[in-house]
C-alpha cells in the first residue's frame, strides 16, 4: 500500500511517496535466509582414506568456527533488523536503498567466510592473515551500512512509529561505530600479531549485537509501550468507523 503523505504533518517534505513496510520485511527475510542457507556449502566436505574420516573431521575445525560465526552473525543481523522495524511504521526511498546496502553487505558473508576456512585449512599464516584481514573489512562495511540505515531514520522521524524518539536512532549509530572500530582493531590484531586473536573477536562481535539487538540503552520495555499504543490507535480508528 501507499501513501501521500498528509498535509497536516508538517514534519515531512511534501510529495514524498511512503509504503508500509511489509513487502521490505519480506523480502529481507528472504535474504538473510539464502545467505544462512549458503554459509552450509562453504562447509568442507573431507576427503579421507578409509579409517581417518574421524581425523579429517577433527582438523577441520576452523571450517566449523567460520560456519558457526558466520551463523550467528546472520542471525543477529536479522535480530537486530526485526527490532529496528518494529519501530518503523513507513518506508520512504532513502531508506529502501538504505535497506538494499545492509542486505547486500550482509549477503557478502558467506564468501569471506569460505576464504577464511580454506586459508586455515589449506593455507600458511600469511594465507590466515589475509583472510582474517578480508573478513574485517567485510564485516566493518556491513556495519557501515547499519550506520547509513540508523542514520537515515535518525533525520526522517515522520517513518518512525507513533512514540519512537529519533534521539534512539541517533544512539544506535554508536553501536555500528563500536562495530566498525572492533572489525578495524581484528584486523590489524589478525595482521600484526594472531589470526586466532581476530577469530576470538570476530566470536564476540555477534555476542555483543544479540545482546543488544533491542537497542543499546533500550529494552524490551519499548517494544511493550509500542505494541500498546498501535492496540489504542487500532481501538481510536474502530471507534470511529462504528
Amino acid at each position: 500500500m501507499n501513501h501521500r503523505l498528509s498535509e497536516k504533518d508538517n514534519s515531512v517534505p511534501p510529495l514524498v511517496r511512503l509504503s508500509d513496510t511489509g513487502r521490505l520485511e519480506t523480502f529481507s527475510d528472504g535474504v538473510f535466509s539464502v545467505t544462512i542457507t549458503l554459509l552450509l556449502y562453504e562447509v568442507a566436505r573431507p576427503e579421507y582414506q578409509a579409517g581417518h574420516l574421524l581425523d579429517r573431521l577433527l582438523t577441520q575445525w576452523p571450517t566449523y568456527i567460520a560456519f558457526l560465526a558466520s551463523f550467528l552473525y546472520v542471525g543477529v543481523i536479522w535480530l537486530n533488523h526485526r527490532a529496528v522495524y518494529g519501530r518503523v511504521r513507513y518506508c520512504d526511498i532513502k531508506l529502501h536503498w538504505a535497506n538494499l546496502i545492509l542486505l547486500l553487505t550482509s549477503a557478502l558473508i558467506p564468501f569471506p567466510t569460505a576464504v577464511f576456512s580454506r586459508a586455515f585449512l589449506e593455507g600458511d599464516n600469511f594465507d590466515a592473515q589475509v583472510a582474517v584481514a578480508l573478513y574485517a573489512i567485510i564485516g566493518g562495511v556491513m556495519c557501515l551500512s547499519w550506520l547509513v540505515l540508523f542514520h537515515v531514520l535518525y533525520i526522517h522521524p515522520y517513518l518512525l512509529e507513533h512514540g519512537v524518539e529519533p534521539r534512539f536512532f541517533h544512539g544506535e549509530r554508536i553501536r555500528a561505530i563500536i562495530g566498525i572500530c572492533a572489525y578495524a582493531i581484528a584486523g590489524v590484531a589478525g595482521w600484526a600479531l594472531s589470526p586466532l586473536l581476530a577469530v576470538f573477536i570476530f566470536l564476540l562481535l555477534p555476542i555483543f549485537y544479540g545482546v543488544t539487538s533491542e537497542g543499546l540503552t533500550e529494552g524490551p520495555r519499548l517494544r511493550v509501550r509500542l505494541l500498546r499504543e498501535r492496540k489504542r490507535e487500532r481501538r481510536g480508528e474502530a471507534d470511529e468507523n462504528s
